[in-house]
């Protein structure tokens, strides 16, 4: 078998590794996350169901798992969706020390996730994210959620997978455009904090998107490195973790007002990115030039850098007040005072804010 890189996210008795390799589908089966002789249910979606199962569920052929498969798409992350998961473990007669397997991208993993920190109070469950974003992001740090019609993610909870099964060989069939959203999270990791990383992705930002098999280990690997110290040290984002969503309060405030699925995540977050640089810029902290940096590398990973035309300054400044980073009315935002150094902060002009939704909205 081919080798395959294990590191760990140091949560104390909730500690778990994430394994990055190829062809993993049958080491979970051999390992202790697979062959506990308790239920499995694998939850998937339609289009890794077709790509997938099959070979998935010959690789647990000697396990008692089963699987769900749901809709596709961020318009399905839903309670009415999240209900589907929860009829087939009640009807199925699932107990308590069953586990669930998350077998897609980062909607399944959320939905997966909140399932089954909700279940009989919660079970076990493994992430097998099949999408770049998912990889390098989402299935690490246990944040689970389904989104509301006023906002996204706002219902959720903090539940720590069992183990993260990173198989490269599923970003073969991922879409062009959602490798390029995948991108947007990998790009976060230099920024706001590893700017060593920052300057790499500079130098191979092409490989990537052409799919090199050891540029595309390489920054999972880093991706996931960056993000589980994070969630090491702050695991409830009560501080440091917030640093992770850079560009996130601009960009869901995107998906809001368009409609969840119209953008990708990465795409919005993308976006989100480069106007928390261009705030950045209008506050005194980093440069006209940093702020292009930043908005070239983001640009030449085939993600857009504007948000779409269409949303009003004042829609936009009320979505972002959804966010879950609003603290006693105050709205919080993770700016850059620095490439590669970011904060999260209150603390900031609101007229310049209000420029820079005019600057990209008018």
């Amino acid at each position: 078998m081919d080798a395959m890189h294990s590191l760990i996210v140091e949560l104390g008795s909730r500690s778990y590794p994430i394994h990055i390799g190829v062809d993993l589908f049958p080491r979970i089966f051999a390992s202790e996350d697979g062959d506990q002789g308790r239920r499995g249910l694998i939850v998937t979606n339609e289009t890794i169901a077709r790509l997938y199962l099959p070979e998935f569920l010959k690789a647990a052929a000697s396990r008692p798992v089963d699987s769900l498969i749901l809709p596709d798409g961020e318009q399905y992350k839903t309670l009415a969706t999240l209900n589907q998961i929860y009829d087939k473990l009640m009807q199925d007669g699932y107990a308590r020390d069953c586990y669930l397997i998350a077998l897609g991208g980062g909607v399944i993993g959320d939905m997966t996730g909140f399932a089954a920190a909700t279940y009989q109070r919660g079970i076990d469950f493994i992430q097998v994210p099949t999408t770049l974003l998912a990889q390098v992001d989402s299935s690490v740090g246990g944040k689970t959620a389904v989104n509301h019609p006023l906002g996204k993610n706002m219902i959720g909870a903090f539940h720590q997978p069992r183990a993260v099964w990173v198989d490269t060989k599923t970003l073969a069939t991922l879409p062009e455009r959602e490798l390029s959203a995948g991108l947007a999270e990998v790009i976060k990791y230099g920024l706001l904090g590893d700017l060593d990383f920052f300057g790499w992705l500079e130098q191979n930002i092409e490989a990537l998107i052409q799919r090199d098999a050891t540029s595309l280990a390489y920054a999972i690997r880093r991706s996931c490195e960056n993000k589980a110290r994070i969630v090491a040290a702050d695991e409830r984002e009560s501080g440091q973790r917030a640093l992770l969503n850079l560009g996130h309060t601009f960009g869901h405030a995107i998906e809001a007002t368009l409609g969840y699925g119209e953008w990708l995540h990465g795409e919005a977050v993308a976006a989100g990115m480069v106007m928390a640089a261009q705030l950045s810029v209008r506050l005194g902290w980093i440069s006209e030039a940093d702020c292009q940096r930043a908005t070239d590398l983001i640009g030449r990973a085939g993600l857009p850098v504007a948000p779409p035309a269409g949303i009003t300054p004042d829609r936009f400044l009320t979505a972002m007040g959804h966010d879950k980073k609003v603290l006693a009315g105050r709205l919080r935002l993770v700016l850059l005072k620095d490439l590669g150094e970011a904060v999260v902060t209150d603390e900031f002009d609101h007229a310049a804010l209000q420029a820079v939704l005019e600057q990209n909205l008018s």
